[in-house]
């Protein structure tokens, strides 16, 4: 076979993760294009699912079929039991699910409102429905536990650790006990050093602290300490091999799944006050303009004095008086310097708007709130984001001076592809704002100017989604290649390992260059791997965030029929538009109930038109509906026009 006709067959077979929709269509996304795959050549693939596929045709839309499934983006789902003629089956939560799972009963159980979760077996031919067994009964529908687990195992999360993690955490912590004056020993000491921590009221681990020390000269010398969870826990140990399986805590409406065993991310690690622990940091001999003129990194000591919460540091901060007034008030200060800086560099502050739901006795949501954003929570948050620059710096700077490639977990952020930028331009026009764009390409700097002059505006939350929907998503990748939306050259996630694998890869890797060793090949390897595997559990993660929030919506909101409300028109569909009322929550206005005109969707200026009055629903316009109904099981709150 000549060359020119084996490159033609290898482009004929692709790989990559599959999108298959509810209505039963596959999708592979590609660099340039989508290739598409119809319900008959899915050959049972199901959605997220590694594939391979042949294309079928060409032309201006690719069509291809699924040859070999090379591996299930999951095989447990989570669903109600269902029963017919033929049998059970299970009547999935996962709208994408598109076969009937037939189950393998042992013995009866009651079938009205009950949710479980089933484990698929093996699947090969598409002739024939899948079979699965229930592998454990999670409880009652419409129940808060119920509903919560469910939200978590759909998504791949167990709540609880296998057996022997937790076992394992509280050996690891009694030999830590008995070697800690040891170990100490041969740290950098900052136990005289004023130190605190400064989280949110609820917080139950606290993995990074400041310290603050006043130099003769008039510098600063503040360091960024994290907990140092890589001391205690070992690679390969079985708290380490699943961690490697969840990459990431999760944090639903009224509960947070933790990465590492409570014993270790809430005891152990968690550097709570008046106890002395061991941390890996950052320090920084910093000037009065917060110019880092010198840092260090490295195995610490650490006693924090005080544990503060965003609230009360910020009153510390306001009344200028209380514990730690100056040393707060000096941080504060630079933070000050170093967010104007980042932000005359062109990082990007989206803004919007989050939201903390006040639950009853039984989990049930009785009420909501903003989130209040204060300056203590952007003070540690400009020093997280100098920590982990610095350290990222740091490897690139040992990179050129040893001339040798340091592997190494970077957090990147791409630039906005060009159709995203144009799309968001286009939407932009339509409610009055303009987008500079210069050769297909967007600055930071001018998505910044325009986020800060819709600030306090009734289109500020519709824009700054708009915005962060245009833009590429961030990932980590071993390959750097900047941040775009914090206009970093390098970047990486070192401060937060209690809840982040990532970041324990961070601490791994910096303690072995440090200590003058380099990556076996089979390591950069698995590095590799693991990197990938945190992009996957960290939108995974995500999914079930957004979903319980979602969840907790429609509950709350379901007392509340035949009540009228404020609200923004936040999308436009062809079957609807979604209004997002004052208390955060989306709803729908079904076309149908549109009844005073025939409307349709006009794409490019995103709105409804009527075709007899000309009456138009656009994208930012504030409207009044009242709310007609919920559906707690499709998650759905539909409005209709006052």
């Amino acid at each position: 076979m000549n060359r020119k006709n084996k490159d033609q067959k290898t482009e004929n077979f692709l790989e990559g993760n599959i999108i298959v929709t509810a209505k039963k269509r596959g999708f592979l996304k590609m660099e340039k294009e989508d290739i598409e795959i119809s319900d008959f050549s899915l050959n049972t693939a199901l959605n997220g699912d590694t594939v391979k596929i042949k294309i079928t045709a060409r032309g201006k839309n690719k069509e291809a079929k699924v040859t070999e499934i090379i591996k299930r983006s999951k095989t447990n789902f989570v669903g109600t039991l269902g029963k017919d003629n033929a049998g059970y089956f299970l009547v999935t939560d996962d709208m994408k699910f598109y076969p009937r799972l037939d189950l393998i009963m042992s013995n009866e159980i009651p079938i009205k409102d009950v949710k479980i979760l089933v484990k698929m077996s093996e699947w090969n031919n598409p002739k024939e429905n899948p079979q699965g067994e229930i592998i454990k009964i999670l409880g009652h529908k419409g129940d808060n536990e119920t509903e919560m687990q469910s939200i978590l195992y759909e998504r791949g999360f167990d709540p609880n650790f296998p057996d022997g993690v937790e076992t394992e955490a509280d050996v690891i912590k009694n030999k830590a006990l008995k070697s800690f004056k040891e170990e100490i020993s041969k740290r950098r000491d900052f136990r005289d050093h004023t130190t605190f921590t400064i989280d949110p009221d609820d917080a139950k681990d606290f993995d990074d602290a400041l310290s603050f020390k006043e130099l003769e000269n008039g510098d600063f010398e503040i360091g960024v300490h994290i907990a140092d969870v890589t001391h205690y826990v070992p690679i390969n140990s079985k708290i380490d091999n699943e961690a490697t399986e969840r990459c990431t805590s999760v944090y639903l409406v009224d509960r947070t799944i933790p990465m590492l065993p409570e014993i270790l991310s809430n005891d152990l690690c968690s550097l709570n006050p008046n106890e002395d622990k061991l941390t890996y940091s950052a320090v920084f001999i910093m000037d009065k303009n917060a110019e880092v003129k010198e840092s260090w990194f490295g195995e610490t000591v650490i006693h924090s004095d005080k544990r503060f919460t965003y609230k009360n540091a910020q009153e510390s901060l306001d009344t200028q008086k209380g514990e730690f007034y100056k040393e707060l008030k000096t941080l504060n200060d630079l933070a000050l310097i170093l967010r104007k800086e980042r932000t005359q560099k062109g990082a990007i502050s989206f803004g919007g708007s989050e939201y903390k739901f006040t639950l009853d006795e039984h989990g049930k949501a009785i009420g909501v709130f903003e989130k209040e954003i204060m300056e203590t929570n952007e003070l540690i948050e400009d020093f997280m984001l100098l920590a982990n620059k610095e350290v990222a710096g740091y490897i690139h700077k040992k990179e050129q001076e040893l001339n040798i490639d340091l592997p190494f977990i970077y957090r990147i952020h791409d630039v906005p592809k060009v159709d995203q930028i144009h799309e968001l331009s286009d939407f932009l026009k339509t409610i009055g704002f303009r987008l500079n764009i210069k050769d297909n390409k967007i600055s930071s700097k001018e998505l910044n100017t325009l986020l800060e002059k819709t600030e306090d505006l009734p289109e500020e939350n519709l824009i700054a989604k708009a915005a962060l929907k245009s833009m590429a998503k961030a990932i980590y990748s071993i390959n750097n290649i900047g941040h775009f939306g914090l206009a970093f050259d390098y970047y990486t996630h070192f401060t937060s390992p209690i809840r982040r694998y990532p970041d324990m890869m961070v601490h791994r890797l910096m303690k072995k260059y440090l200590a003058g060793d380099n990556l076996s090949p089979r390591s950069i390897k698995k590095y590799k791997e693991l990197t990938a595997k945190s992009n996957q559990q960290e939108i995974a993660a995500v999914n079930a965030e957004r979903a319980s929030t979602k969840y907790k919506f429609v509950e709350l909101m379901s007392d509340k029929i035949g009540q009228e409300f404020e609200g923004v028109i936040s999308s436009i569909t062809k079957w609807g538009v979604y209004v997002q009322i004052e208390n955060g929550a989306e709803g729908m206005i079904g076309l149908r109930s549109l009844k005073d005109d025939y409307y349709q969707l006009d794409i490019k200026h995103y709105c409804l038109v009527g075709q007899k009055t000309k009456t138009k629903y656009t994208l930012g316009d504030q409207i009044k509906v009242k709310l007609v109904s919920t559906n707690i099981d499709k998650q759905n709150i539909d409005f209709e026009l006052v």
